[in-house]
C-alpha cells in the first residue's frame, strides 16, 4: 500500500480546528500558529486528496461534501491518536492510570465522592474520567479508548464485560411548594395531568423511563420541555411549577433536606441497574480492580 501519499495529522488537525473554531483566525489561535500557516496546511490537505475541502460562502468557510467526509474521518483519527497517547503514557507509568467513562448523572452525583475516597486510599493511582452518554461510552470501551465505565444501562458488545453495581429507582419529584408536594400518593392518571421537565430522549434516564411507562401502558406524559442535565432539572423543579422523574441517588439528599419532595405513584415502580463495564483487554488492570473493590463496598 502507498502510505507516502497520506496526509499528516497536523493537516487533519488544522481542518478540524478551522471547522470547530469558525475559521482560519480561530484555528490559528488554538493551534498557536500564524494564519498563513493554517491556510497552507489546508491547501496541502486538499492537494493530498485532490479535491476542494472548504469553500467560502457569504464570507465564511464551509465544508464541501468531500470536506465533510474528511472532517469526520479526521475527528475519529485524532481522537484515537489521543487515546493511544494515553495508553502509552499509562504503560510508561506502569499501568497506574485508569481511563474511566461515566454517564452524566453518575458523574454529577456519585463520582466525586468515589474519586475523593479512592485518592485517599490509593494515592499511587490516578483516574482520568470523561463524561458521555451510555451509547458513546460503550463505543469508547469497545475501541479501547477507556478501560472501564460506570453505566446506567448495560453495554452489549462481545468485547465488553459487564457486572452489576447496584439497583437504582427513578423517583417522581417536585419542588417543596408544588401543588402535589404534600400528597402521600397519586394515581398514574393523576400523574399524567402534571407538567413534566425531563432529560433528553437519548439519555439513559429518559430511555429507561420511556420504556417502563410504555410497558405499563401509562398515558403519555405532558412534557413542558427537556433539559440536558440533572442539575438543570433540579433548578427548574425548585420553581415549583413542574415535576420530573430523577434517579434516586441524584435527589435523595435534597429530599431528605426538604429541598425537593418525593411523590409516590400507586402501582408504579421503575427500577433499573447501574453497571460496571470493562473492555475484555483491560482485565487485570490494577487500578480498575482497586476502584471496583471501592465502589462495590460503598
Amino acid at each position: 500500500m502507498e502510505y507516502s501519499k497520506l496526509p499528516d495529522l497536523s493537516s487533519l488537525a488544522t481542518l478540524k480546528a478551522i471547522v470547530e473554531k469558525g475559521g482560519v483566525a480561530g484555528a490559528a489561535k488554538i493551534l498557536n500558529i500564524g494564519q498563513p500557516a493554517v491556510t497552507k496546511r489546508l491547501r496541502s490537505l486538499e492537494q493530498c486528496y485532490g479535491i476542494t475541502l472548504m469553500q467560502r460562502v457569504s464570507g465564511r468557510l464551509n465544508l464541501t461534501e468531500a470536506g465533510k467526509r474528511v472532517y469526520q474521518t479526521a475527528s475519529i483519527m485524532l481522537e484515537r491518536n489521543l487515546a493511544l497517547q494515553d495508553e502509552l503514557k499509562s504503560l510508561a507509568e506502569g499501568g497506574h492510570i485508569l481511563r474511566l467513562g461515566v454517564t452524566f448523572a453518575i458523574g454529577e452525583h456519585l463520582l466525586p465522592d468515589l474519586l475523593f475516597q479512592f485518592n485517599e486510599d490509593h494515592p499511587e493511582f490516578r483516574i482520568d474520567s470523561r463524561l458521555a452518554y451510555s451509547r458513546n461510552i460503550s463505543c469508547y470501551l469497545a475501541t479501547g479508548q477507556v478501560d472501564m465505565a460506570l453505566l446506567e444501562s448495560s453495554a452489549e458488545h462481545p468485547d465488553i464485560l459487564v457486572q452489576k453495581w447496584q439497583d437504582d429507582k427513578l423517583w417522581l419529584v417536585c419542588g417543596p411548594n408544588h401543588p402535589s408536594a404534600n400528597l402521600k400518593s397519586i394515581t398514574t392518571e393523576e400523574m399524567s395531568q402534571l407538567r413534566f421537565v425531563l432529560r433528553e430522549p437519548k439519555s439513559s434516564i429518559r430511555t429507561a423511563l420511556d420504556r417502563s411507562l410504555a410497558e405499563m401502558e401509562v398515558a403519555p406524559l405532558k412534557i413542558a420541555f427537556e433539559v440536558g442535565s440533572s442539575e438543570g432539572i433540579i433548578d427548574v423543579l425548585e420553581r415549583n411549577q413542574h415535576v420530573s422523574f430523577m434517579p434516586r441517588f441524584s435527589v435523595i439528599e435534597r429530599v431528605e433536606e426538604g429541598e425537593l419532595c418525593h411523590i409516590d405513584v400507586k402501582g408504579l415502580n421503575i427500577t433499573r441497574t447501574l453497571w460496571i463495564a470493562r473492555n475484555s483487554a483491560a482485565l487485570g488492570h490494577s487500578v480498575a480492580e482497586a476502584f471496583i473493590k471501592l465502589i462495590q463496598a460503598s
